[in-house]
């Protein structure tokens, strides 16, 4: 058992040259292979749909597996046990929504964005206005997830656990977040996040290893340490996290349905040539995401077991850095410790740059190709333009990333991300579904669909536990983001019990009730593309 003693982590002047050497070599790699490209706004946003499924399968990977599933996933199940595997579950059964419904025709019917699709054959304004919206908030939430662990991880390498600090690290890595997209684009981007794949899961599989040989490969034995070590037998049940079924239903639904929304995720299927090759992609996204996942039960008990939850909790970060405390103390203290930690943080810090590389180029694309180009300047913008519109979108989301951050640092990831799931299965999915599916859906039923699961879902987290302390709560709530305010009357953590059928019945609503007639010619058109990926390098109808 770790005695809070040894609560200094590592070297800090080791933990920064290793560090630098990551930041280093990514970006010599984003720099060498974004050399020769080309500067239109469609390289910018899809690196040219020059990879192929198995290397973009690697990337989605990459993007997927976010800090919210290294630190904050380990973390919950450190603290929470059986219930914080619960987001390991869920987050690997989305991906059969994204692949039996969602990657295939969206990759067909689209062309740089989700919007693509969700105004295929709908008035083009108003819908790619209500998309690049929605796009824009779950990018958000997303960041500031990322943020948070950014700044935790960071914290915890140098060794600094001071307010100022903390939030100097924030900056640091928005800006270098900022730098990794304006220099690569997402062909840089895909790059890094391919190398941030194989590196993490690389890792996550020697410490797993490494962990069950403790206990002589014996899982049952892990588990049962990790009990007896914090004396909290309800880590083997459900329960001791969830113990309301309903909240539990809700954060289930938005981890299941939320992958199938995320913009980021979605973006990533118009990075490969044809629709043959995103299946593909998919399929090796699902073995490589479902082998981290599979590792991440390992680790959590592992960091119960060996370091114990009462050193995590004093730890920068918290529960977010019962992984690399994991890492330092499994060698062993002193040396080995040091260079494992410095090497499994350093991969977690280019977990959190890929992954927020990849939301920042998303966002900036949204509003560049979808307000900019197609609402402001009906679909005739100037390419150079809309790519320099993308760019100064860039610095604006890093701003705000860095800000948000700073307010939302001592949260669990695992837990923003699952907000911003919520909102994405909430305002997204249900309109993207009706758009590939029901022939009949037209532009009302779109943006009735999309404002009422992004209007909702947002008005229920800003109400909910998560943000504040409830309404005549006895003391203030930890867990909040504002705990020492108290305006919280919706009282679940997680909004999609309410937000997603809202905004499945509103899409039918608004379509039933509005007079317009849908163009059977743009449906069948549709359909077909979606179906066969017959005119799917076409260019998108304005």
């Amino acid at each position: 058992m770790i005695t809070l003693e040894a609560i200094k982590l590592g070297d800090p002047v080791f933990n920064i040259i290793v560090f630098a050497l990551f930041v280093v070599g990514t970006l010599t790699v984003v720099i060498k292979v974004t050399a020769n490209q080309a500067k239109s706004a469609g390289s910018f946003y899809t690196g040219g749909a020059s990879f192929s499924g198995t290397q973009n399968g690697f990337a989605i990977a990459g993007d997927y597996l976010s800090a919210a599933s290294f630190l904050g996933i380990v973390g919950a199940i450190a603290f929470n046990g059986y219930d914080g595997l619960l987001y390991s579950i869920g987050f690997l059964v989305a991906w059969l929504v994204a692949l039996l419904l969602v990657a295939e025709p969206l990759r067909n019917t689209g062309k740089y964005t989700m919007a693509d699709v969700l105004s295929f054959r709908m008035k083009q304004k108003p819908v790619r206005l209500a998309a690049a919206i929605s796009t824009l908030a779950i990018s958000f939430f997303y960041l500031l997830a990322q943020m948070a662990g950014a700044g935790g991880l960071v914290s915890l390498l140098l060794g600094i656990s001071g307010e100022f600090a903390q939030n100097l690290v924030i900056v640091i890595v928005g800006v270098l977040m900022i730098a990794y997209v304006l220099i690569g684009g997402m062909k840089g981007t895909t790059w890094v996040q391919m190398i941030k794949a194989v590196l993490l899961i690389a890792g996550a599989g020697i410490m797993t290893v490494w962990v069950l040989a403790q206990f002589g490969f014996n899982l049952d034995a892990l588990m049962g340490k990790a009990v007896e070590i914090n004396d909290k037998p309800q880590m083997l049940a459900p329960g001791d996290k969830y113990k309301d079924p309903v909240g539990f239903i809700s954060l289930s639904i938005a981890l299941v349905l939320g992958t199938a929304g995320l913009p980021h995720v979605l973006m990533r299927f118009y990075t490969v040539p044809t629709a043959k090759e995103a299946r593909k992609s998919v399929t090796w996204a699902i073995g490589l995401i479902g082998a981290f996942y599979l590792f991440t039960l390992v680790l959590g008990y592992g960091a119960a077991a060996l370091v114990n939850q009462a050193t995590i909790s004093e730890l920068p970060g918290k529960a977010n850095a019962a992984a690399p405390a994991l890492a330092f103390f499994l060698p062993g203290q002193g040396m080995p410790g040091t260079i494992f930690l410095a090497v499994i943080a350093g991969v977690a810090f280019a977990t959190i740059l890929a992954v927020v590389a990849g939301l920042t180029i998303t966002a900036s694309a949204s509003f560049a190709h979808d307000i900019y180009n197609s609402v402001l300047k009906d679909g005739n913008a100037d390419p150079a333009v809309e790519r320099r519109v993308a760019t100064t979108t860039v610095l604006v989301i890093g701003a705000l990333a860095i800000f948000g951050g700073i307010f939302a640092k001592s949260m669990n990831i695992a837990f923003l991300v699952a907000l911003a799931f919520a909102v994405a299965a909430s305002a997204n999915l249900p309109s993207i579904l009706y758009s590939l599916y029901w022939k009949r859906f037209n532009t009302q039923g779109s943006l009735w669909s999309i404002y009422a699961g992004l209007i909702s879902s947002l008005t229920l987290i800003i109400f909910s536990p998560a943000v504040s302390t409830p309404l005549g709560a006895a003391k203030p709530l930890a867990s909040a983001m504002f705990p020492n305010a108290s305006f919280a009357w919706f009282p679940y953590d997680n909004p999609a019990i309410i937000s997603v059928p809202l905004a499945f019945f509103a899409g039918w609503l608004g379509t039933v009730l509005s007079k317009e007639v849908s163009d059977p010619g743009k449906a069948a058109e549709m359909e077909v593309r979606s179906m066969t990926g017959a005119g799917a390098d076409g260019a998108i109808a304005h």
